[in-house]
């Protein structure tokens, strides 16, 4: 029965395009009601499909769907769902600060391994900031140069001097001593409040280093109420994406039945991001792999099935135990995959760092912001470290770009229809993520002088 309904949709998704193609590009004259059947018949075979799949993803990929179909479709009616998506923006928001602050905290003062390691923890530090920052320019000159979020007419609300308030006001130039200043909190719970994400990391850091320092029975109560804050926080957010198909077709059908043509701008996105992460591939890790002499074949033999893994489920945790062992049969020691593998899914997200830069501009060119090389630094600045806070998080990506967003007023809207194609550009992404982490061990084995040595500790 669920390969029926899946044929069936993919069958009524066909006719669709079909039709399309030959009333735009051949000219044909197709009457409208054929056109608005096959379309509502695929959706609805889609939904049957979801409701059979039982899967998040799936089902907000569905929703954007019937988002788009609504849109078109009934465009007065798509004009009064707007509050939908802006309840999902108000619970992601919550969970901004107190995620960062926890999971920082305990990543900084339960991290007694790296103290440890001493110098391996350092070299893996160095690498991970390194790489993950030239991802993140990557995707800054990918975005820049696609401009696929220019010429996107968002709906906005309001009067027209809120607009440009919105447009202009809210987005003031700003010297290079503000710049630096605001880095810096005077009241946490004032940068809670205000959503100045960049304040609340540097107040976690400091804070984790300084509980780092204090005594193990000072310590212990402190970092275990962090790790439970995180833990909630993950749940939290967990509970929230539950709502995501909803919030998804509320965007996008608002969005379309105000501006149909953000639709190619979202395949022109998903197609920047796509090239932008082959040629990070290509002209960075490969370059890697072949100066520290990994032997290529093997590397990408190994690490097909987690890689796989990854592409599927999106997620980088369900391909860990098999990426560990895929290093491990490549001549990395366990005493380093052990380390810097889980060190590495949190600090050296490569997939997710460049499509962070990349979406987070796309923000601003949606919302008509024009932001120079100044501001787009002080930006990635941001995300070189927000990115490193929340990467266990589901959807995580999410998160921070709505904190992103927040730290430098641009608006919600273009976050919404970026969450349409968010599953097709986290598969993505992962992917890239764990291919990163891998070859991250091989490096710092290399580093070592211990690739080769396969020795179990014991």
């Amino acid at each position: 029965m669920n390969q029926l309904i899946k044929w069936a949709s993919w069958v009524f998704i066909s006719i669709t395009l079909g039709l399309y193609f030959f009333k735009s590009q051949a000219g044909l004259s197709i009457p409208e009601w054929l056109i608005i059947s096959s379309r509502w018949l695929a959706v609805w075979a889609l939904i049957g499909w979801a409701a059979q799949r039982r899967n998040l993803t799936t089902w907000i990929l569905v929703s954007m769907a019937a988002g788009i179909a609504t849109g078109l479709d009934f465009p007065e009616f798509s004009n009064h769902l707007n509050v939908l998506s802006k309840i999902f923006l108000k619970l992601i928001k919550t969970i901004v600060a107190p995620l960062i602050f926890g999971t920082l905290v305990v990543g900084i003062a339960g991290h007694s391994n790296i103290k440890q390691v001493g110098r391996m923890g350092l070299k893996s530090m160095l690498y991970f900031y390194a790489v993950t920052t030239i991802a993140l320019f990557i995707g800054l000159a990918a975005i820049n140069i696609s401009q696929a979020g220019a010429g996107i007419e968002l709906p906005r609300e309001g009067t027209e001097s809120e607009k440009i308030e919105q447009l202009t006001g809210a987005h003031k130039k700003r010297t290079t001593s503000d710049i630096i200043l605001h880095i810096f909190p005077e009241n946490i719970a004032k940068s809670v409040s205000e959503g100045e994400v960049l304040q609340v990391v540097v107040f976690s850091v400091l804070f984790g280093v300084a509980l780092a320092l204090v005594q193990e029975e000072k310590k212990q109560p402190f970092l275990s109420f962090a790790e439970s804050l995180s833990e909630v926080m993950f749940k939290f957010t967990h509970i929230i994406m539950y709502y995501a198909p909803v919030a998804v077709f509320a965007a996008i059908a608002y969005t379309v039945g105000k501006t149909p043509g953000a639709l190619l701008n979202l395949l022109k996105l998903l197609a920047t991001l796509y090239v932008a992460l082959i040629f990070f591939l290509v002209a960075v890790l490969l370059p890697i792999a072949w100066f520290i002499r990994l032997p290529i074949r093997s590397f990408i033999k190994a690490i097909a099935e987690p890689v796989s893994i990854a592409f599927a489920t999106t997620s980088s945790e369900a391909a860990l135990p098999r990426a560990m062992e895929a290093m491990e049969s490549l001549g990395v020691p366990r005493k380093i995959v052990a380390f810097v593998m889980p060190t590495g899914y949190t600090f050296n997200l490569d997939g997710t760092t460049l499509y962070l830069s990349l979406a987070s501009v796309f923000v601003a060119q949606a919302a008509g912001i024009y932001m120079d090389w100044k501001e787009q630094l002080f930006m990635a600045l941001t995300l070189i470290i927000t990115s490193k806070g929340v990467a266990g998080v589901p959807r995580a990506s999410l998160v921070i770009l709505s904190g992103t967003a927040a730290q430098f007023n641009l608006p919600a809207e273009p976050i919404f229809i970026i969450l349409g194609i968010d599953a097709l550009m986290d598969m993505a992404r992962t992917s890239v993520n764990v291919i990163g982490n891998c070859l991250a061990t091989a490096v710092i084995a290399r580093w070592e002088g211990e690739l080769g040595k396969t020795e179990i500790l014991q």
